[in-house]
Parts: structure tokens; C-alpha cells; sequence
């Protein structure tokens, strides 16, 4: 009896040690910035993209407004519509940056306490339910804590093959909103001109550089269309992928139903360690 007690003594202490350094150190740095520097890092470099996409098609989408006539208006409004689009990417990565810090704190100083304090339960009581929801709580705790980095690690993999691609996008609607902005100001210059004659070749020929510029606004359209896609797909899509992912892993591990008898597998254990002696023949 002296010998089971100090067993579950064993069993008893353990649990509750990891109990307190969860509640009491591993919470606190959890949930720290510093802990979670490379990843708040990445998080940030994307914001900060998305910010200059939705700038840049904005300053587009206003420039390209100053193209004489209803040619270009559909563009312009493609564009605009594009910058809401990039809102709801932002809002994702707002997300994604404040459950990086909440799940490490509820993980460490709820979740793992309580799972050590339902296994200590069943130590003492013998209940096989209460071991069985104490491993699923510290799995799913941990699973939630490795969420946000292992979404943000597969999509930068992912971002790091379009970045020069987004970033050139960025540098041409710049450059065709510049173009446009000037080219506007010439035909607004050429109007004013004194010689009819002299007017109708500028403005002609104005209409010839409007046209090549129209052109180039709607290639710059699909690119910032295909940087839409990108970002959704890394920041909305993966980590939802991840999360099914975690969930599909979890019920594999917690939920798994072995077809075993388990009072046949422990005679046989038993015959095994002691095998019965054939009886003799009279």
C-alpha cells in the first residue's frame, strides 16, 4: 500500500509542477512579443505590402480618372474595388498578429493547467475519461499555439516566389499613374492653344499617348489582380488550410477507435507471461 501511494505521489507531483511553470512562466512568455519576434516580423512585412498595394491602386484608380472620356472608367472602378479587397486581407493579418499572442496565453495558462489538473483527478479517482480529456486538451492547446506560425511559415514560402512580382506591380502603378497625371496636364495645355490647326495634331497625337496608356492601365490591372490573389491566398487561405489541417491531425490522434479486445489481448498477455501447464494423462 506504502509503495502504490508513493507511485501515485510521483504521478501526482509531476503534473502539478508542469501545472505551475505553465500558469507561471511558460504563459508569460507565450504570449510575448519577443517570443514571437520572426513571426510578428513576417506579419508585419505583409501589412506593409498590402498597405502599398491598396496606396498604389488608390493613386491609380484617381489617376486614371483624368483620361479624357469614359474609356477608362470601367478601370478606374476595377481599381477602387480592388483596394476594399485589399482591406479584407489587412483585417486578416490584424487577425492573424493578435491570436498569435491570445493563443500562447489561453494555451499555457489555461488549457495545459487544466489538462494536468484533470490527469492528477485521474490518478486519484481512476476515471479513464478524465485521462482521455486531459490528452486532448494539452494536444489542442498545443495545436492552437503552433497554428499561426506554421501558417505564416508555409506562406511565406510561398509569398517569397511572387515578391518581386508584387513589388514591380507596385513600381508600374506608380510610374503609369505619373504618365497618366502628365499626360493629362499636356491635353488640358493643348486646349488652350491659340492655332486651331496646331491644336488638332497636338491633340491628336495626345490621343494616340492616351490610348498606349489606357493599354497600359488595364495590363497594370491584372497585375495587381494577380497580387490580390497572392495575398489571399497566404493570408486567408492558408492559415485556414492549417487550421483544417490541425483539426483533421487532432481527431486522427485523440479520436482513434483500434478495433482490439482488449480482455482477449490480456489473457493472452497473461498465458504468455505464465503459460498454463498441460494437464497430465492418467
Amino acid at each position: 500500500m506504502k509503495e502504490t501511494l508513493q507511485k501515485k505521489s510521483l504521478h501526482i507531483i509531476i503534473p502539478v509542477l508542469i501545472a505551475v511553470l505553465s500558469f507561471f512562466v511558460l504563459s508569460g512568455l507565450a504570449s510575448s512579443t519577443d517570443f514571437h519576434k520572426g513571426t510578428l516580423t513576417a506579419l508585419e512585412q505583409k501589412q506593409t505590402t498590402v498597405l502599398e498595394l491598396s496606396a498604389a491602386s488608390a493613386t491609380a484608380s484617381a489617376a486614371i480618372t483624368l483620361i479624357p472620356g469614359d474609356v477608362a472608367t470601367p478601370i478606374a472602378d476595377k481599381l477602387a474595388d480592388l483596394s476594399s479587397h485589399f482591406l479584407l486581407v489587412l483585417c486578416a493579418i490584424f487577425l492573424e498578429k493578435y491570436l498569435l499572442t491570445i493563443t500562447g496565453s489561453i494555451t499555457f495558462s489555461l488549457l495545459i493547467p487544466v489538462a494536468c489538473a484533470l490527469y492528477v483527478a485521474y490518478i486519484l479517482f481512476d476515471w479513464d475519461s478524465l485521462r482521455l480529456l486531459a490528452s486532448k486538451l494539452a494536444i489542442f492547446g498545443l495545436l492552437i499555439f503552433l497554428l499561426i506560425p506554421a501558417s505564416v511559415k508555409l506562406s511565406n514560402m510561398i509569398e517569397s516566389t511572387y515578391q518581386a512580382s508584387i513589388e514591380a506591380t507596385i513600381e508600374s502603378a506608380t510610374a503609369t499613374a505619373e504618365e497618366i497625371e502628365s499626360s493629362a496636364d499636356t491635353t488640358s495645355e493643348s486646349e488652350e492653344g491659340f492655332w486651331s490647326g496646331l491644336v488638332s495634331s497636338v491633340t491628336e497625337g495626345v490621343s494616340n499617348a492616351v490610348s498606349g496608356i489606357t493599354d497600359k492601365a488595364g495590363e497594370m490591372v491584372n497585375r495587381f489582380i494577380e497580387a490580390l490573389a497572392v495575398m489571399l491566398v497566404t493570408c486567408c487561405v492558408i492559415p485556414i488550410l492549417v487550421l483544417m489541417a490541425f483539426v483533421w491531425f487532432a481527431k486522427i490522434l485523440l479520436a482513434v477507435d483500434l478495433p482490439v479486445n482488449y480482455g482477449q489481448l490480456h489473457r493472452g498477455l497473461r498465458n504468455t507471461i505464465s503459460p498454463k501447464k498441460p494437464k497430465e494423462l492418467p
